[in-house]
């Protein structure tokens, strides 16, 4: 971030991320679908802009952000295309889309990841988590969400341009980015 940009952070539960990017002369809007999440993040960190939104229909108006940015919300989104066309609505022209997500582990390494996601963790959740079955949804929702290019395509088909990403752990988590043309 840059100081004099503005930043929205969507599916920003409680702020965490947000306040990551909550530098000097930087202005953070942390939004999402919550309420629960957003009263706590408020509690949490008051020196953030706190927003109740669906990032499928986001209410900010038209070139109103220099940076969107959300982390390890786009699997959740019900229509993926229509979250990422507002994504591109509510940037300006120039502006960068950031997306931190799971993803997936390429190789060999990668059967190895899948047999974790889908043999191990269901069980280990079940013995030491309260709430198992939002392991299990964990799981299936990494396995089912699209590889890296196949997002990255379907950031460009929003309308967004440079899409590209970089793979962290080995492919476990990546971040794609894109940029608005003008």
């Amino acid at each position: 971030p840059q100081s004099g940009e503005k930043i929205l952070d969507i599916a920003a539960g409680t702020g965490t991320s947000s306040m990551a990017l909550k530098l000097p002369g930087v202005e953070v809007v942390a939004a999402d679908f919550s309420k629960g999440m957003l009263a706590e993040g408020k509690k949490r960190y008051p020196e953030l802009e706190f927003v109740f939104a669906d990032a499928m229909k986001l209410p900010f108006k038209n070139n109103e952000f220099d940076v969107v940015t959300m982390s390890f919300g786009l699997r959740n989104v019900q229509d993926r295309d229509k979250a990422l066309g507002e994504f591109l609505r509510v940037l300006k022209p120039g502006g960068r889309l950031v997306i931190c997500e799971f993803s997936h582990v390429p190789g060999l390494l990668g059967v190895f990841y899948r047999a974790y996601l889908t043999l191990i963790l269901p069980h280990v959740s079940r013995l030491a988590s309260k709430t198992p079955a939002a392991y299990s949804y964990l799981s299936e929702s990494i396995v089912a969400w699209p590889k890296q290019a196949e997002l990255a395509k379907d950031i460009a088909k929003a309308g967004f341009s440079k899409t590209q990403w970089k793979n962290l752990s080995f492919g476990v988590v990546a971040i794609h980015s894109a940029i608005r043309e003008k």
